[in-house]
């Protein structure tokens, strides 16, 4: 990997700031001090728009008011990751508070269904006297599902913010601002991010006898749902994941409790970390390893010992699926060899179980370099797949200009799935590679990109005060990164590898001062990196700054990312 350090600049209208926060700003195009004042500070009534420039958004609330003043049937019909279960609590949230109890929550299962809206589940809802379906996080293509439902009397209002095809479904209203036509400021929010403008336009409309401003509390499932589907944490987006994090460190859902007590966290120390890291991962794994309703109970659960016990079961079966993973990217890895891959790497083996090629090829990714396609078979289906960007090429795009090669396909510009038939699987890794070569000449990514290095920073500042400095620009996620540094010629007193498996490693460097510094690098050995560190040499140590509270112990790190 090539890192690049970043040339320091200086703005006279950041003067007087820190001379760290000053770098970190500008290395992030803020140069004007009003603009890093809002960055700094996100402020809810500022940066959350109003809900009513979402297209249809009128639409939208007007049915639901009927459909809630005639007691009509609802279903909540969302998709079964941390996106679309925390956006089907939300709404449920929404119908209990206001007391409203005709409804239903369906989340189709992964490996039986698959994603979107389905026939099937319409034509069951439509016997059961259903006549208002409220789509989460998908919809937007299911053109045929949807056309069903408005024949069979079922009104649907789909809220769902994947890329739109050209020809939209026949619902009743569409909030999704990325659909042609609407204006609305943000376009970049995640599934949940958009119920949750559609319950904030409902409270605008109508208060249902509840105190202004309730709503605020369902942040903590956007939140969840912002962080987990990595859409651009900016504008909106930031607001939205920075009050999040602080409802769920008030921690008021029994689900939130117990997933804290289970995974030794502290819910008023909670942070985007956590919730990356920890909580997505098992709120997931009830989809990919079982029944996705489990995550969704979780979250609404309303009993103590009845979410611990949910608790306890998501994260024993993400454990089972960290393992079946593991097997299947060293059977990725065997299946690509020594040979140089091809710009757009297509791999599959009808074995490989669908709901996990999404985590694998994010890791191939993150080894090749370059977008990757990963196909397996579900049991009497169609050949399924995931892809993942390497962050330079758009995978939609890049399907839609080798379109004829998939049954369906969608996502956004970082990840997507798709559907290929038996006989065309052969053919798609040529389509996909003369597709990007047809429509990204000249653009071709680099195989190793650099990565820049935000500034130097001695080991004796390493301590509370840079860790704070450093967290009044959290939460970090996609466009905006944690700051990355170099600790030059760090002296490296220690390298041991822990945990059960001995998969971690951990370097003890000693500051100028005397001070002992632990350096930490989940799933990572010593090999993995670009220089092998040596006990009792020196290294170069790119790194970011963190903090731990592990089993209650209080400490300033480092978190390794490479040696140079």
């Amino acid at each position: 990997m090539k890192y690049i350090l970043k040339k320091e600049e200086r703005s006279e209208d950041l003067s007087d700031l820190d001379p760290l926060l000053h770098t970190l700003l500008i290395n992030r195009g803020i140069r004007e001090r009003n603009i890093a004042d809002h960055f700094l500070s996100p402020d809810y009534e500022r940066d959350v728009h109003n809900p009513y420039l979402m297209k249809d958004m009128e639409k939208a609330v007007s049915r639901i008011l009927k459909a809630i003043d005639e007691k009509e049937k609802i279903v909540i019909y969302s998709d079964y990751d941390a996106d679309g279960i925390p956006g089907a609590v939300i709404l449920y949230d929404f119908f209990k508070r206001i007391g409203y109890e005709n409804l239903e929550v369906y989340i189709p299962n992964r490996h039986d269904e698959g994603y979107g809206v389905h026939a099937e589940a319409i034509e069951e809802f439509a016997g059961h006297g259903v006549t208002l379906l409220i789509t989460i996080d998908c919809g937007t293509s299911d053109v045929s599902p949807i056309a069903l439902a408005e024949s069979l009397g079922i009104d649907v209002i789909v809220t769902d913010h994947h890329l739109s095809p050209h020809t939209l479904p026949p619902a009743f209203a569409i909030l999704n601002p990325k659909q042609e036509g609407c204006e609305y400021p943000e376009d970049m929010l995640c599934g949940a991010g958009i119920v949750f403008k559609l319950i904030q336009a409902l409270f605008l409309k109508r208060d249902f006898g509840l105190v202004k401003g309730i709503e605020k509390w369902f942040l903590d499932m956007v939140s969840i749902a912002t962080l987990s589907d990595v859409v651009p944490l900016t504008g909106e987006n930031r607001a939205f994941a920075h009050y999040g994090l602080t409802v769920l460190r008030k921690a008021k859902r029994m689900g939130i409790q117990a997933m804290c007590e289970t995974l030794n966290i502290f819910p008023s120390h909670l942070t985007e970390d956590d919730v990356t890291f920890m909580i997505t991962p098992r709120l997931n794994a009830a989809s990919r390893m079982g029944n996705p309703k489990k995550a969704f109970l979780l979250l609404t659960a309303t009993d103590k010992d009845q979410a611990s016990e949910l608790s306890s079961h998501l994260n024993t079966i993400n454990n089972e699926r960290k393992g079946i993973v593991a097997a299947l990217i060293k059977d990725i890895r065997h299946s690509l060899g020594q040979k140089e891959p091809e710009k757009i790497i297509v791999i599959g083996n009808p074995n490989w179980k669908p709901a996990l090629l999404g985590l694998a090829a994010s890791r191939i990714v993150e080894e090749y370099k370059r977008p990757v396609f990963i196909w397996g078979r579900a049991e009497g289906e169609f050949i399924k797949g995931s892809c993942r960007s390497d962050g330079l090429v758009d995978v939609v795009g890049l399907m839609t200009h080798a379109k004829d090669g998939f049954i369906k396909f969608g996502g956004h510009r970082l990840a997507g799935g798709f559907s290929v038939s038996h006989e065309e699987i052969h053919t798609l890794s040529k389509r996909l590679n003369d597709a990007y070569t047809l429509s990204l000449e000249g653009k071709t990514p680099e195989i190793l990109p650099s990565i820049e290095i935000d500034t130097t920073l001695s080991l004796d500042e390493v301590n509370q005060k840079t860790f704070n400095l450093l967290n009044s620009l959290s939460p970090f996620g996609m466009g905006n990164s944690k700051p990355l540094f170099l600790f030059e010629r760090a002296l490296l007193t220690d390298v041991v590898l822990f945990g059960k498996g001995k998969e971690h490693l951990r370097f003890t460097l000693l500051s100028s001062s005397g001070r002992k510094i632990s350096a930490i690098g989940f799933f990572m050995k010593g090999e993995d990196l670009s220089v092998l560190p040596q006990k009792g040499s020196t290294i170069n140590l790119v790194a970011t700054v963190e903090e731990s509270r592990f089993a209650g112990k209080h400490e300033i790190r480092l978190q390794i990312v490479d040696t140079v």
